[in-house]
């Protein structure tokens, strides 16, 4: 258990059968009347962001949220399986649990999945991923006097800006996070 007084950033509870993050904490000491604890609240499984204020001595029951390494092995139709090299063990995910950004992971990457009571509410992808360009339109001389960019398909099969003078053949790093190119490897 866990009171309102006690909370800090970062800190998981469970609140009306959810499980919430806390993104930001103030305690207020108004000169009148009692103190009070203003929050900002996230739904860990479905991503909604609440405010919420509480009763410095509520009291909720904490939630472990576990984080695990597993590499990412193939996908059989909106299943993909993940692969605990601890065990061997299999982990089937819905696609509907994936974010967009997995759009950039190939096979046996690995991956962090997000789990609650033993069932995966999240894939978080590696941040930075260096992949293969594949498909891109070779640049035009003269085209490069701006910061000019063109599209490029990468092994995964997906698209991303690049520079005019990134070409098929040449590996990337892409930052997962904004579906951005970094740099040339």
């Amino acid at each position: 258990m866990i009171s309102a007084g006690e909370f800090r950033n970062g800190v998981t509870f469970e609140m009306d059968g959810a499980v919430m993050q806390i993104i930001e904490f103030q305690h207020v000491k108004p000169g009148k009347g009692a103190a009070f604890v203003r929050t900002k609240l996230r739904n860990v499984i479905s991503g909604a962001v609440i405010e919420q204020t509480f009763n410095p001595t509520a009291k909720f029951p904490t939630a472990v949220v576990e984080r695990k390494d597993m590499q990412y092995s193939y996908n059989d139709g909106d299943l993909y399986y993940f692969m605990d090299l601890e065990t061997y063990d299999q982990v089937p995910i819905n696609k509907s649990v994936l974010p967009e950004s997995f759009e950039f992971v190939k096979e046996e990457m690995m991956c962090r999945l997000v789990s609650y009571k033993g069932s995966v509410f999240a894939v978080e992808p590696p941040t930075f991923v260096e992949l293969l360009v594949t498909k891109s339109e070779p640049g035009v001389r003269g085209n490069t006097a701006t910061n000019a960019t063109k599209p490029a398909v990468v092994e995964t099969g997906a698209e991303v800006k690049v520079p005019m003078f990134i070409n098929e053949g040449d590996t990337i790093r892409i930052d997962t996070r904004t579906g951005e190119y970094l740099e040339r490897v």
